[in-house]
């Protein structure tokens, strides 16, 4: 069902928006954490290693698509709010067809490249054949992770953020339960937890496309919608590439620093390994805000109402910080507990509750950035946000992590703090942003 965000109280809209959005990426990301707690129930640190580091290198190809379909949310977004229900029909077809094509060539490329991938990382040698088990599966799966992503987009690019909460609540039911089978009954390891994941993401593809033919989305398809114009896929791409590039940026921040700690041994790659999962839980309230910022904003921007845009964007940036140093100050007191509902490992808890205790003020300044990098995407300057991204992770976070790691061989609190310093400068380039436009465009009220 398609809902106007451009009327009535624009805080009200945010809440409406974000909370089904963040019960959604929840449920989403106990993927990951179900598969990391049960293989921990059932396997050693080799196995908890092998998944950790099979579904970063998931993670991150997820969170490339996701961004690439940002530029699909914006588009519909903004066709809603300016009342264009032809070309709303028109992006929705070219997004379909844009990303099975997408899907079916990274697909093919993965599945010849596993071992290089796995070896690119600097995984453990008691991890590798877990690991090349584990993506192997998971990169035959791309196209289930790709065609929920693509319709999670269109939802909420129509303003109903509620829809996909259901479709991941029957995937992540399925991927609990196919978990405790595959790996706790038929103990198939690494094999299992992926068995389980990528099933559980048909599953919920399944139940999505059912669900769009029966509700009233006010989308009807027909065969023309779905010819491919080089109009509505540049839009598409302008936006959804510099987002796609710097969520790849991120992601490859983390992945070198996944390998910077399976170079320091077995324990540490674990208790990064795990952190990241657990980072991935407490990050869920930036990221919600930064979907809810750019679809807000775009059908706001759609029916002319800038005011609302800017209104929209404060109310996230006080949220996300008043979140985010309640979440840091709260960690500071039960970092060891937590990490250790995922390993029994004595050495790798003490270094998961110093990696986390640094990394976790990450949560303030991470979740400033996210919000603006919401609003430059309504406005289909997502380039910014590449560009503060990038900054970040080369001059700060990577050569950050690096310098720790080897200065400070004893503990990775140091290492965590990396996090942080480099959002922090992500920080101050999105102000800088803002000012300037504000200053130079005039779209921003004063």
């Amino acid at each position: 069902m398609e809902k106007n965000l451009t009327s009535g109280s624009v805080f009200r809209n945010m809440l409406r928006f974000a909370l089904p959005y963040l019960f959604s990426s929840f449920l989403q990301t106990l993927y990951g954490m179900a598969d990391l707690f049960i293989i921990g129930r059932f396997g050693g640190v080799d196995a908890i290693t092998a998944v950790s580091v099979g579904s970063q290198v998931m993670h991150m190809l997820t969170v490339m698509i996701v961004g690439l379909a940002m530029g699909s949310t914006v588009t519909i977004g903004q066709e809603v709010g300016a009342g264009q229900g032809q070309k709303v029909c028109e992006a929705v077809g070219n997004t379909a067809v844009l990303f099975m094509a997408v899907a079916a060539v990274v697909t093919a490329s993965l599945l010849v490249c596993v071992r290089p991938v796995v070896a690119l990382v600097s995984t453990p040698a008691e991890a590798v054949s877990g690991a090349v088990a584990y993506l192997t599966v998971c990169f035959a799966g791309i196209p289930f992770i790709t065609a929920y992503n693509i319709l999670s987009s269109v939802y909420r690019g129509l303003g109903d953020s509620k829809s996909p909460v259901y479709f991941i609540a029957v995937a992540c039911v399925v991927n609990i339960v196919l978990d405790y089978v595959f790996i706790g009954i038929l103990h198939l390891g690494p094999v299992g937890a992926a068995l389980g994941t990528t099933l559980a993401q048909a599953v919920s593809v399944a139940t999505a496309l059912a669900a769009m033919r029966l509700s009233k989305t006010g989308i009807v398809l027909k065969k023309e919608h779905c010819r491919p114009q080089k109009k509505v896929m540049g839009k598409i791409l302008g936006i959804g590439i510099p987002v796609a590039m710097q969520d790849g940026f991120i992601q490859i921040a983390f992945l070198v620093i996944t390998v910077i700690a399976n170079r320091r041994g077995l324990h540490d790659a674990a208790a990064v390994g795990i952190v990241e999962k657990m980072i991935g839980v407490v990050f869920l309230v930036p990221s919600a805000m930064l979907s809810t910022v750019s679809a807000l904003c775009a059908q706001n921007i759609g029916a002319g109402r800038h005011d609302r845009v800017e209104q929209t964007l404060r109310y996230a940036l006080a949220l996300t910080f008043f979140y985010g140093l309640a979440v840091s100050v709260l960690v500071q007191a039960c970092a060891g507990q937590t990490v250790g509902l995922f390993t029994h490992d004595a050495a790798a808890v003490l270094l998961g509750s110093q990696y986390i205790r640094g990394y976790i003020w990450d949560c303030i300044f991470a979740g400033a950035h996210f919000c603006f990098s919401g609003y430059f995407c309504a406005y289909g300057m997502s380039g910014i946000s590449f560009l503060h991204n990038f900054c970040s992770i080369v001059f700060v976070r990577v050569p950050g992590a690096y310098l720790a790691s080897r200065f400070f061989a004893d503990t990775l609190f140091p290492m965590g703090l990396a996090a942080p310093a480099g959002s922090l400068l992500s920080v101050l380039i999105c102000v800088a942003a803002f000012v300037w436009m504000k200053r130079r465009k005039g779209i921003v009220s004063a």
